[in-house]
């Protein structure tokens, strides 16, 4: 009798240690072949940082790379001691600002939202997966991330393939490179409290149309989602500001009008530093790294010197180079900062271009 319970306790045994290497496994695989987002195309690693930041943010900066890619906040914390972090992401839709907004809101509660209307001319039925995944992926799982799937999703997408990556990513083999493995575990930093950092120069040398449009009336769910951030604001007494960057392209006087409008209809502030481009001293022959479409960290850097300047006499901000715990943290952001700004100087000084960053990174 003892010898068959003993047969069936082994054999148990053995059934749940073959359940748990197959979970391994899967585990493994699922991690090995999910994007790294560490070369090239880094933006989706962008959601995920704001979870490793140690200090409070006075300002949080919503949108797509109208605010990734035009805002500095290491500048304005250097000149004013403004403690910001961009949570942008590629194409980020206007509901998916809204859920990263409420997921931020478990973590802190800023005195400013900053939101970028550039993405109020994406329109809900042409949602695209790959952004989704840039933005989604990296959140923290929570209520909010739940909602955020479900209004994000297209008709192809699953929500179990959310919860399982690999369902997305499994076709990825031929795909993989030695940055799938160096980072299987772990990430390195990309982004600078969010910003994306450009130090190349590639000026404007024509000027670019944008096509026009049979109606200039804004998605009704991006307007519904804009409606939702503003009302989520006035509840947890936060300032709401619209911005858009100092981007001619890719944008329509009549778009303008529209946020105007809603803009005064509810006693916001809407800043189009376009208007202020020559104040700032921005440059598109020199200020761009793509001809004008973004701003590099020449043009970032005197946006956000205006803007933070503009922020520090309006608003009640503290100023965090007088924390020392805060400072402190700060003083490893600077530094990295700096680092990747000599880096990329020193690979256009040698190659004439950027060869580790940017889209078309070669892998080292």
């Amino acid at each position: 009798m003892a010898k068959k319970e003993s047969g069936k306790l082994k054999k148990i045994i053995t059934a749940l240690v073959l359940l748990a290497l197959s979970f391994g496994i899967l585990w493994f695989v699922q991690r090995l072949l999910t994007p790294k987002y560490q070369v090239g195309v880094v933006e989706g690693s962008f959601t995920e940082e704001y979870y490793k930041e140690k200090v409070p943010h006075d300002i949080l900066i919503f949108g797509d790379c109208d605010a990734y890619e035009n805002f500095s906040p290491i500048k304005m914390y250097e000149d004013y001691g403004i403690s910001s972090y961009i949570r942008g992401s590629g194409e980020q839709y206007m509901w998916q600002s809204y859920y990263l907004l409420r997921d931020s809101l478990r973590i802190e509660t800023p005195k400013i939202v900053v939101l970028s209307v550039h993405n109020m001319q994406n329109e809900y039925p042409k949602r695209k997966d790959n952004y989704n995944r840039m933005t989604l992926d990296g959140m923290k799982w929570s209520k909010d991330k739940v909602d955020a799937i479900n209004v994000s999703m297209t008709e192809e997408e699953t929500f179990a393939s959310y919860v399982f990556p690999i369902l997305r990513y499994h076709d990825r083999w031929n795909q993989l490179t030695m940055t799938d493995f160096r980072h299987l575990f772990s990430k390195d930093k990309v982004s600078h409290n969010g910003y994306y950092m450009r130090c190349d120069i590639r000026g404007v040398d024509t000027v670019w149309r944008t096509p026009g449009r049979i109606s200039y009336k804004f998605d009704e769910t991006s307007m519904y989602y804009l409606d939702q951030i503003r009302q989520l604001c006035a509840e947890k007494g936060i300032e709401l500001i619209l911005v858009r960057a100092p981007i001619e392209y890719g944008w329509h006087e009549q778009w303008d009008e529209n946020i105007e409008k809603y803009a005064a209809q509810y006693g916001l502030k809407y800043i189009n530093f376009c208007n202020y481009a020559d104040e700032m001293g921005i440059d598109m022959t020199h200020d761009t790294y793509d001809e004008g479409l973004h701003l590099n960290i020449y043009g970032a850097e005197k946006l956000s010197v205006f803007f933070g300047r503009y922020l520090k006499e309006n608003y009640d901000l503290t100023d965090y180079r007088t924390v020392p715990a805060v400072a402190k943290e700060y003083e490893k952001d600077i530094e990295f900062y700096n680092f990747m700004r000599d880096d990329q100087l020193s690979e256009i000084e040698k190659y004439g271009e950027l060869m580790s960053y940017g889209a078309n990174a070669i892998e080292n």
